[in-house]
């Protein structure tokens, strides 16, 4: 039979979906939607892409909080009773339709005058006037065609981000320096004579001095600072020598044009200085549109509905005390910890265990801080406020406030402190000679060995190298924060594995059936019984089975965390634990579902763990490297699995606590281990915070990550072996520069030695070794590419 699939959003139908313009609708939302666009003569929205669409999910009462004004003015960029202005995130966006259907809202509402989509971050931003129209409006009406943003309380408590410029304008001064220096410098070099050299030369020279007072005194001013810094706490970083060579190229060439002794190093200067910023600027250069530094803040809505004298208002987060009740609407995160009052409370706490079962409570149970309630409404009275819930308190680990930048040194620092050392040895040696032999050049001399042997190059190798892999890494889905953290995953030797969402996929699509066969009866019976509940487990089952007619059952109960019951005329079926349907069983491996009918017992289905493609191959192809850890929250029940599944030497942990993960992670650094943990979910937020690089495993990128050092879509799970490999192949390109840099040096300090340093061999010399390093990087980084 041909499957028929949604005209607005691609899903599949059921057989009793909706027909609407002799178009298929898998339900009301998806028909609503193409009923919106039909009549503002949107439709060509689904010319640009077959099926671009999303489910509408519009709850009612759940954006009241946007009617605050003080929450209006923290999330609008601007605001002056009249117009605003206001940029939200849309993680659906996905396509050319998307962008399309959101930058023609104002043929949806007149109050609309404006909407650019930035689909690099997944945001649009909206001009519209409030006479009318307000922003809880703008989020309904972008909610109705299936766009509805993501606001939480990070946004409100961070307010309007600044973007810091600093380093485009230093870069964007030092270039127009070095370009304009360059220029004035050519007659000089060319040894042009007469009427140029009577008249323009002077003029000329203080142009040149002019152009590089900014440069130096702006745009290399971290330099100065980091040097300074370093100094201080007893340090020789790379950023000695290039201040110290900064200085002197200044000094010099200063001294040079006012005593009238030479036009100077200006254009050595500025070029030093350009290439410099040029290749902080490339390494800098990241993703934007993900967080790495996501906390509790990045998914718990602004505000909740507070319950008092039986009237609904709704108050911020942080304003929740003990013993406020609250209401939660479905699909709505519980702020804090707190106890059942009132509803079915079917709570989904992937975010915090990366376990994706729904846990059924009470009125009475206790519920935790970070659960998705998924049926419906519930009522509950807080016990804490929100600084104080079991969520928030993962972050409290002290963990959270180390940057792991601080204690691990760079190659290029290592290097650094021997070859400044090597320098001015070098520096003083030959002024010592010099003063000796021929006194009238021991200056030149010192200075000239200063300034040819300023590690620019080495400085840019890293810089470059790491900027460069970072954006293929980017191509294969493998976002990574910065460069440190490259450098940091080459030197690992130790790989640490949550399971639950991370080697395994978080859908469990495998189900066998143990047990006798059930008869046609039997099996509408249990599909109409299954229908009829909402637990995962059923739904899963329910979708596996066969299609039968729908029934009428007699009699339904669902007994929660314990299973089902119903009947139909005279049959009678239960489905749940073995112990609900009245049999012994030793404890399983993996979930089941029993079934018994008429008090007889039929079998039960089984549910087992997808693993991730590639997944025994991976760890084969780790195993020769890295000491390997499976650490998870879960019980024994896949450990049999896992034995098969991956190579002897794995270590299988079960029943960790997050705590417990990352006290486990710290014992084991002290011994000497440098730790890659792998892992989904907040509740491996401190695993991945202590380890020295954090990789948070994601199945979308844009909508959930815990604070990580690297996100990594889950489909490229198989291929981490290959992103250490070529991070360890970037080392041995940085170190390769290196060679390729001192061999300049060589050949530049034979000439400052010896006295024989003229500012056209250093114009030469320098900029050809910092051009020559990028080439040379650029190109072996995209070779890795190929093995990529």
């Amino acid at each position: 039979m041909e499957q028929t699939h949604c005209f607005h959003c691609g899903d599949l139908c059921k057989t009793d979906h909706i027909v609407y313009h002799n178009k298929d609708f898998c339900c009301n939302g998806c028909k609503t939607v193409y009923e919106i666009f039909s009549e503002n003569d949107l439709t060509c929205y689904y010319d640009l892409q077959q099926a671009p669409g999303a489910t509408p999910k519009v709850i009612e009462g759940k954006y009241e909080f946007l009617k605050q004004e003080n929450i209006i003015e923290k999330l609008t960029e601007f605001n002056d009773n009249k117009t605003q202005i206001v940029t939200l995130s849309i993680p659906h966006i996905h396509c050319s339709s998307c962008i399309w259907i959101l930058e023609n809202l104002n043929k949806l509402s007149s109050h609309i005058t404006a909407s650019q989509v930035n689909f690099g971050k997944k945001t649009v931003r909206v001009t519209y006037h409030t006479s009318d129209f307000s922003l809880k409006e703008l989020v309904l009406l972008l909610s109705r065609i299936g766009y509805e943003p993501y606001i939480s309380l990070e946004d409100y408590d961070t307010g309007k981000n600044k973007v810091n410029r600093q380093l485009i304008y230093k870069l964007g001064i030092a270039g127009f320096a070095f370009g304009n220096v360059m220029f004035l410098s050519f007659p000089e070099y060319f040894e042009v004579n007469e009427f140029w050299l009577e008249q323009y030369k002077p003029l000329f020279r203080w142009l040149m001095f002019s152009f590089s007072l900014p440069v130096v005194f702006y745009a290399a001013q971290d330099y100065f600072v980091s040097a300074y810094k370093g100094l201080k706490s007893g340090l020789l970083n790379i950023d000695v020598p290039i201040a110290l060579g900064i200085i002197v190229l200044f000094l010099r060439s200063t001294s040079d044009i006012l005593f009238d002794l030479g036009s100077g190093f200006f254009d050595s200067l500025t070029g030093l200085v350009f290439f410099l910023l040029l290749g902080k600027f490339f390494q800098q250069k990241t993703y934007a549109f993900l967080s790495f530094e996501r906390d509790y803040k990045s998914y718990f809505p602004i505000a909740i509905t507070k319950i008092e004298n039986s009237e609904e208002t709704p108050i911020q987060i942080y304003d929740i005390k003990k013993g406020d009740r609250l209401l939660i609407r479905n699909e709505e995160l519980i702020p804090v910890d707190g106890i059942l009052i009132n509803g079915k409370a079917r709570i989904d706490y992937s975010f915090v265990t990366g376990e994706s079962e729904t846990i059924s409570k009470k009125s009475g149970d206790k519920v935790f801080a970070g659960g998705k309630q998924t049926s419906g409404v519930i009522e509950m009275e807080a016990l804490k406020s929100v600084e104080q819930s079991y969520l928030t308190q993962l972050w409290s680990n002290d963990v959270f406030n180390k940057k792991k930048e601080d204690s691990f040194t760079n190659i290029t620092n290592t290097i650094s402190k021997r070859f400044t050392i090597f320098v001015l040895t070098i520096a003083f040696v030959s002024t010592a000679y010099w003063l000796v032999t021929d006194a009238s050049k021991a200056l030149n001399v010192f200075t000239a060995v200063l300034i040819i042997a300023c590690p620019c190059a080495i400085a840019l190798s890293a810089p470059f190298t790491f900027g460069n892999l970072l954006r293929l890494f980017g191509k294969f889905k493998f976002y990574v924060k910065n460069a440190s953290v490259i450098e940091q995953l080459a030197s690992i030797n130790t790989i640490i594995f949550d399971k639950t969402g991370t080697i395994t996929s978080n859908k469990k699509s495998t189900v066998t059936y143990d047990g006798d066969m059930l008869s046609i009866n039997e099996e509408a019976l249990l599909k109409n019984t299954l229908r009829g509940s909402n637990h995962p487990l059923s739904r899963s089952l329910y979708n596996i089975l066969n299609e039968h007619n729908i029934i009428t059952l007699n009699h339904f109960k669902e007994h929660i965390g314990k299973g089902i019951e119903a009947s139909h005329h005279a049959d009678h079926i239960k489905i749940g634990s073995a112990k609900f349907v009245g049999i012994n069983e030793t404890t399983a491996l993996n979930t089941t579902v029993h079934i018994s009918t008429n008090n007889n017992y039929k079998g039960k289905y089984i549910f087992y763990n997808s693993y991730r493609k590639g997944l025994s191959k991976l760890f084969n192809q780790l195993k020769k490297d890295f000491d390997l850890v499976i650490l998870s929250g879960d019980n024994e029940g896949e450990y049999e699995n896992l034995k098969k599944l991956l190579p002897s030497k794995t270590k299988l942990i079960f029943n960790q606590k997050p705590n417990d993960k990352l006290e486990y992670i710290k014992y084991h650094q002290t011994e000497g281990a440098k730790i890659l943990m792998v892992g989904d979910g907040l509740n491996d937020a401190g695993a991945l915070a202590q380890s020295n690089v954090g990789i948070a495993i994601s199945e979308n990128i844009n909508v959930f990550s815990p604070a990580c050092d690297a996100i990594l879509d889950a489909s490229k799970l198989n291929k981490l072996h290959l992103f250490i490999k070529a991070s360890k192949s970037a080392l041995k390109i940085i170190k390769w520069s290196f060679v390729l840099s001192f061999i300049y040096n060589i050949i530049g300090l034979y000439f400052a030695v010896t006295g024989q340093l003229s500012p056209v061999i250093a114009a030469i010399l320098m900029p050809l070794s910092s051009i020559s390093i990028v080439v040379f990087t650029t190109i072996s980084t995209n070779f890795l590419n190929r093995k990529l």
